[in-house]
């Protein structure tokens, strides 16, 4: 069993009536292991936005979010998802606490490209408040919002909208987290056939970030581990929709891609 916390980053991909994430994030609080939950919530936002009739806007890729658009980000976010999940959790027979970022100075941030607007980046993370609800015995459910650090810009003090797999990546780092792990739609990190690649050192992780063989949502994935494997020994990539595959996971399982500090090179 884990000694220290793991950190585990759910995306809305895999937030479906059939998933099992919550129930293995329950299982193993009562096993005694200490975890904090990230989570993301983009489907939702997009639907928000559609019934709002905001059209979503991108630069190169990357979805801008201004002013309307972040008002739409915090509600889906920090209510509807986030709340959601702590609901879920409690129902499941844990003990949850629904946070974000933003409380406690959790997550100091700052503008990542003023061509996005209210996009961030982490500058630091203020961890306090994870341990202490570690130490009361809750499960951390954190949705990814910033605060502006206080400088003399216009977005001084404003709330950000920060990649929810940085953000993990970030916390995991900050934490010494045991283990790091990202639930997604997807097998796990791909070769450029398509086959899964079961294990990964950080030259081979930077080696395919830098040739492009990783792609769209994997890399900011691919990045957070990398970012956390200066402190974490373990982190992986998995399939968030197999039953079980957290559990699995934590218990030294296989499935997906790991990516680990061993073996450096």
């Amino acid at each position: 069993m884990p000694q220290g916390p793991v950190v585990v980053k759910i995306g809305g991909s895999t937030l479906g009536s059939e998933d099992t994430t919550l129930a293995d994030v329950v299982a193993l609080q009562q096993r005694g292991v200490r975890v904090v939950v990230v989570h993301g919530g983009g489907s939702m936002i997009c639907q928000w936005m559609e019934r709002q009739g905001t059209v979503p806007r991108f630069v190169k890729g990357l979805r801008v979010t201004d002013g309307p658009s972040l008002e739409i980000v915090t509600a889906v976010l920090t209510g509807l998802v986030n709340k959601g999940l702590v609901a879920s959790g409690q129902s499941l027979g844990g003990k949850a606490l629904g946070l974000s970022g933003v409380d406690g100075g959790l997550l100091e941030s700052e503008v990542a490209d003023e061509a996005l607007g209210y996009v961030g980046t982490v500058t630091k993370v203020n961890p306090q408040l994870i341990f202490q609800a570690l130490d009361g015995g809750y499960v951390p459910l954190i949705a990814p919002l910033g605060l502006h650090d206080a400088d003399d810009s216009q977005y001084s003090g404003s709330l950000l909208n920060v990649n929810a797999d940085t953000v993990a990546g970030e916390i995991a780092h900050a934490i010494g987290a045991e283990r790091l792990v990202f639930l997604t739609d997807v097998e796990g990190v791909m070769d450029g056939s398509g086959r899964v690649i079961h294990r990964l050192n950080e030259r081979s992780a930077k080696l395919l970030l830098s040739s492009g063989v990783v792609k769209g949502g994997m890399i900011p994935k691919l990045q957070a581990c990398l970012r956390a494997l200066e402190i974490v020994p373990d982190t992986c990539i998995l399939d968030g929709r197999k039953p079980g595959a957290l559990a699995a996971c934590v218990d030294g399982g296989y499935a997906g891609t790991y990516v680990t500090s061993r073996g450096r090179g």
